[in-house]
């Protein structure tokens, strides 16, 4: 059998939350190291894990054993570690957004090509097994000809204005909704649908300061937004302009949680769930033909998880890194990977500048 691909994990949030028990999970990855900056921090999860750690990514990458990085830091150092290491020769799992703005994936795109490294990005809602029969539903032509999208995905996680001041309080250091669930329903629109041609924006913050962690009551600035609302149209298959409403927010109290819905000429598909808790966990589609009422969609049993966590998002990300070591010891293209999260970048950068301007941006290939 084929060697698992020996990972190192670079960040310990997420990374040590789902990225390590998904690439331990997965027969086609191994963990073989950690690295945060800070040395306590290090040592506490290297502890847990049983792995060794480096505290300097310098020797992270000199390291024989890792073969790949998972780079799961915030946003803003994320371009630089990655850098690093594809000069060094290793393949990449990306958490998003990739960058800071579409032209650092650009020069990222170009690292990895000129090395032949294959680098995957965590869009994990195209590894969730009712995305996936949805997505072969609409691929089916099962809606008729598309009408209207509808996305509203309303989350209470930031919704508490005692929580404290961070990375993701900073715009300019890729914080707030439209970058941590933006990129994703960016990249999810069109994977189901299609290319994102023209978007409108209106970004807004709700609460204007955070305590600071420490800080004896004092208190930052926020201007990172926690609420987004855009319109947009999507080139569905065939060339026809599809209308779509996206609705974000990470500041609704009892928020509807994360819904999709597709108006077509022969039918409408729904897709939701209302936890809360778990942004994979407790999704459910619904399918309506003309004069009739939703009626549930059958789960696709081929589709199904092998093996499933409490926290749901670790099948998707060990799903993905199935498909990312294939692609290494296959030596083909990953996706979803960095041509896709050029696209979603290239989104982003656009709504910024459509709330900043108010003019509707138009996307190019």
């Amino acid at each position: 059998m084929t060697q698992p691909l020996q990972v190192a994990v670079a960040g310990l949030g997420f990374g040590e939350k789902v990225h390590l028990p998904a690439l331990r999970g997965c027969p086609g990855t191994e963990p073989v190291a950690l690295w945060h900056p800070r040395q306590e921090r290090l040592e506490a999860a290297c502890r847990s894990a049983e792995l060794p750690g480096h505290s300097t990514f310098t020797a992270l990458l000199e390291d024989p054993a890792v073969e790949a990085v998972v780079i799961a830091t915030p946003p803003g150092p994320r371009f630089k570690l990655a850098c690093a290491a594809l000069e060094a020769g290793k393949h990449l799992m990306l958490e998003k957004p990739v960058a800071l703005h579409v032209e650092q994936v650009r020069e990222l795109r170009r690292l990895a090509i000129e090395r032949g490294l294959s680098v995957a990005v965590d869009f994990e809602y195209r590894a969730v097994p009712v995305f996936q029969q949805l997505q072969a539903l609409l691929r089916q032509g099962v809606l008729g000809d598309p009408w209207l999208v509808r996305f509203d995905w309303l989350m209470s996680s930031r919704a508490d204005p005692g929580r404290a001041f961070s990375w993701y309080s900073q715009r300019s250091e890729g914080g707030g909704v439209l970058g941590s669930l933006g990129t994703h329903a960016f990249d999810t629109l069109e994977w189901l649908v299609g290319p994102v041609r023209q978007l409108s924006a209106n970004l807004s913050t709700a609460i204007h300061s955070r305590p600071l962690t420490g800080g004896q009551g004092r208190f930052s600035p926020v201007d990172a937004d926690d609420v987004a609302l855009l319109q947009l149209d999507l080139e569905a298959p065939g060339g026809a302009s599809v209308p779509a409403q996206l609705s974000l927010s990470s500041v609704t109290r009892a928020g509807r949680g994360c819904w999709l819905e597709f108006y077509g000429s022969e039918a409408t598909l729904i897709l939701g769930s209302d936890n809360q808790a778990d942004y994979v966990h407790g999704f459910h589609l619904w399918l309506a033909r003309p004069g009739e009422s939703p009626q549930p969609v059958l789960p696709d049993p081929a589709l199904a998880f092998a093996r499933t966590w409490a926290d749901g998002r670790i099948a998707p990300v060990a799903r993905l890194h199935g498909w990312w070591s294939e692609s290494v010891r296959e030596g083909r293209p990953m996706l979803p990977g960095l041509a896709e999260g050029e696209r979603s970048q290239l989104c982003y950068d656009r709504a910024l500048e459509a709330a900043a301007s108010g003019l509707r941006q138009k996307i190019q290939n």
